[in-house]
């Protein structure tokens, strides 16, 4: 009997550190702090399993190729954990595939440039390559309109349900414990500081309570006293019917211009994209026991995605649509992860608006926190990921919901 079993059955054992949420940020954390030595860890999540909302309707790319020196070694670990993990029994099905980033513009060749500058400031492998390699690396796509390329050969992608089963064996081999179906109903504060979690299968006492509950993590802040702005977007991407020259080792692709991203998923086409007028929610319209509103299939969007990328890959265009992924991933009003502890109160710790990364950068994000809470001098970018940045500062509801927006908007900088 594993001991996510044994805990569905007794009652809540007290830890160091809660964990709300066990989608892949929540896991993550868990692996991340286990890792660090600190094992007295309760993850709790009210579905019946870990990855079962937020997580499993992710596309699952993982790109490590960012404007900052930081950010990009923020996903190189990342990948580094999903190698290591790729070596246990519980897999995360992970693919080193490679990456083709693709410019249609001279404005996007310079910034090309500059993330190739990043990149080696970082120590990440990447390559500027000619449209005969790209076309070499990705066959049915037509380079002809493309004024640049740039090549990374460690990116990949992962199965997001695997990457949390992946966590959560590693993590119970280090002593970490697992509730699911199991409901959070109050945080309880005394003193300005965090003492226990009430669910609906009683109290468990805690030190530390971590908040990564995804599309819920602005209802949790909400019970401990932080008003914290974490928006839900939605996000769709289908998946076409198996498609002859679709190999699985086919690179993953992003076209910035046309805000597209895909891969190769079952032998048929994932391809996704950034809607440029989104539809987000304000998390307040739906109460921390619900959900939020469900998501449709927006054909208007999907087959605008669709039309794009004939551009490119004209033999994608028409092909039967076997499943559409979508779903209300976070953002934030300054597209920055929201993490580490309170100051408002003491050892409440955020974990979450992670601006659809959560998946590909669980692993890095397990680092900030294990950063956060032992480290005595955290390095500035941690520091500028604090919640008191919301908490400690005036702003509305009407701009952040807008802001966050344009965020999800302006991923690729369109």
């Amino acid at each position: 009997m594993s001991a996510a079993t044994a805990i569905r059955m007794n009652q809540l054992p007290n830890a160091e550190i809660i964990i709300i949420g066990g989608g892949a940020v929540g896991c993550g954390a868990a692996y991340a702090l286990a890792r660090a030595g600190r094992t007295d860890i309760l993850l709790i999540e009210r579905a019946d399993d870990v990855g079962q909302v937020t997580t499993s309707q992710g596309a699952g790319l993982c790109g490590q190729v960012r404007d900052s020196a930081a950010r990009i070694k923020l996903a190189m670990h990342s990948v580094s954990v999903f190698r290591e993990l790729q070596q246990s029994d519980v897999k995360p099905d992970w693919h080193e595939v490679g990456s083709l980033r693709i410019a249609l513009s001279e404005k996007r060749v310079e910034e090309f440039r500059g993330l190739k500058r990043a990149a080696d400031d970082a120590g990440l492998e990447a390559h500027l390559v000619d449209n005969t390699e790209a076309k070499r690396r990705w066959p049915l796509m037509d380079f002809t309109p493309a004024r640049s390329v740039l090549w990374c050969p460690s990116d990949g992608w992962m199965t997001p349900r695997c990457v949390t089963r992946s966590y959560e064996r590693a993590c119970e081999r280090m002593g970490a414990r697992f509730a699911t179906s199991t409901d959070v109903e109050e945080i309880i504060v005394k003193n300005g500081r965090v003492t226990a979690v009430k669910t609906n299968r009683g109290a468990a006492e805690c030190k530390y309570v971590i908040n990564a509950a995804g599309a819920h993590a602005y209802h949790i802040a909400k019970l401990a006293g932080l008003e914290l702005p974490i928006v839900p977007v939605r996000h769709e991407y289908y998946i076409t019917v198996p498609m002859p020259g679709l190999a699985p080792d086919l690179p993953c692709f992003r076209i910035p211009e046309l805000r597209l991203y895909g891969r190769v998923r079952d032998g048929g086409l994932l391809l996704g994209g950034w809607e440029p007028r989104s539809r987000h929610l304000d998390p307040r319209s739906f109460p921390l026991s619900g959900e939020p509103a469900g998501v449709e299939a927006d054909w208007d969007v999907l087959d605008g995605f669709e039309k794009s990328l004939a551009q490119l890959f004209p033999g994608a265009k028409g092909l039967e649509k076997s499943f559409v992924g979508k779903g209300w991933p976070t953002f934030t009003p300054d597209g920055r992860f929201i993490i580490g502890e309170s100051c408002r109160v003491k050892g409440f710790v955020m974990a979450g608006g992670c601006n659809a990364h959560g998946i590909s950068g669980s692993g890095g994000i397990g680092k900030l926190l294990v950063e956060s809470l032992l480290d005595r001098r955290p390095c500035a970018y941690v520091k500028s990921l604090s919640p008191d940045r919301f908490t400690e500062t005036s702003w509305t509801w009407e701009a952040a919901r807008l802001e966050a927006a344009r965020v999800y908007e302006t991923y690729y900088g369109v």
